[in-house]
């Protein structure tokens, strides 16, 4: 059963725990974060920005058993964010029904991070708009905050304190009845395991236990909305299964909205609905399935005694069009396993490795994109590197 905590409890600030280098460079200042600070006025900068790139794929509407449309957790139109230049997010729409996970799939640097920072009120957009758990993010900062929960990328919790005493610290920052907060830590932290270690120090903790944290830390004033910003990143694989071991349950006993981020393909599987955003732009959104059905296509590889003749010759004699992609000629066709016969037969290069694979989310991302998602990667972080030197370049 769901336990509902001060969704409106006083703590006008509540992401009191963000740590300074959590604001998009310098959009939102660590006291402002800390306190609250939103006045209630409009803070959004910037002008509109014209062709900010292709509008989002809609999805059909989410419906309940019922036949009807559940309520809007998160409603997003026309966002964008620019940085000097660089466009990180070129606006996007998409919602967000009450209850689902979200996941927001794409390489490092594709705009997901940016795009989390927005809708929790520590970046401004360029322009457009976002509501979360009905509270605009620009005018109505506070309550949004009040509203939420988040889990960084990097970890933000104190290490010379305990895992009770970080709690004890986060609900202080909402505001959450002290009558209460003894009772629902220990809900939280049971939940994720952690309930035997409420009494050691952090520093002790292994980087999955913190994880684990976070994410009790982030439940503990009952938010109606959690983000999560890449859960899982840095962990080995079991941590990872494990974390959404506890991700699963939650969503089985806590009346929540999650919206995460991943570069992760095997995690985006566990989501209700995915949207693919690379370069800054939503290029699909569905469920995972529904997107997989999409492609419909199996993916082959081969190696090659001469990859370059080899996609020349796959496009002349059988009119397939193929691309290196993970450092092997890729390409995808219906029915890949009859297929190979034919390429053996066919092709005048030696054939030295062949893999054909049904169409995972992996191929729905370089269907959409014309790349894998670890290509994508390699540009991604170039477009990091642009970013870091432009914010230096502005100090």
């Amino acid at each position: 059963m769901a336990v509902h905590g001060p969704h409106g409890a006083a703590g006008d600030g509540a992401a009191g725990d963000v740590a300074a280098g959590d604001g998009a460079a310098g959009d939102v200042a660590a006291g402002d974060v800390a306190a609250g600070g939103g006045d209630g006025k409009n803070e959004t900068a910037g002008a509109d920005v014209p062709g900010a790139g292709r509008t989002a794929m809609t999805a059909d509407a989410v419906t309940t058993g019922n036949g009807q449309r559940p309520p809007v957790a998160i409603a997003v139109t026309g966002l964008t964010k620019n940085y000097g230049e660089i466009e990180a997010v070129r606006g996007i729409d998409f919602e967000v029904p009450t209850g689902e996970t979200f996941g927001f799939l794409g390489p490092n640097g594709a705009g997901k991070s940016t795009t989390i920072k927005i809708l929790c009120t520590l970046a401004r957009p360029t322009s457009g708009s976002a509501r979360v758990a009905g509270h605009e993010v620009t005018t109505e900062r506070d309550a949004v905050r009040r509203n939420i929960g988040l889990v960084f990328q990097d970890t933000t919790l104190d290490n010379y304190l305990t895992g009770a005493q970080n709690l004890r610290f986060h609900a202080e920052l909402y505001g959450v009845p002290s009558a209460a907060v003894a009772p629902r830590m220990q809900q939280v932290m049971e939940m994720v395991g952690l309930w035997d270690r409420r009494d050691s120090l952090v520093m002790t903790y292994s980087g999955g236990m913190q994880r684990r944290l976070e994410i009790a830390r982030g439940l503990l004033h009952a938010p109606r909305v959690l983000f999560l910003d890449e859960p899982t990143v840095g962990l080995d694989p079991q941590t990872r299964t494990s974390i959404w071991a506890y991700i699963n349950e939650l969503k089985a006993r806590e009346d929540i909205t999650i919206f995460l981020t991943t570069h992760y393909m095997d995690e985006a599987e566990h989501c209700d609905r995915i949207a693919i955003i690379d370069h800054g732009k939503i290029v699909a959104i569905d469920t995972p399935e529904a997107l997989k059905a999409s492609v419909g296509k199996d993916r082959v590889q081969i190696h090659t005694a001469d990859d370059a003749a080899a996609i020349a010759e796959l496009g002349r004699d059988f009119g397939i069009e193929a691309a290196i992609h993970e450092g092997a000629v890729t390409f995808s066709v219906a029915a890949g396993e009859e297929f190979v016969p034919r390429l053996f037969a066919g092709l005048s290069v030696p054939i030295q490795a062949v893999s054909v694979s049904r169409p995972s989310l992996d191929d729905v991302f370089m269907s959409y994109t014309g790349k894998t998602i670890r290509d994508a990667e390699a540009t991604g972080a170039d477009a990091m590197r642009q970013m870091v030197a432009h914010f230096r370049g502005r100090r």
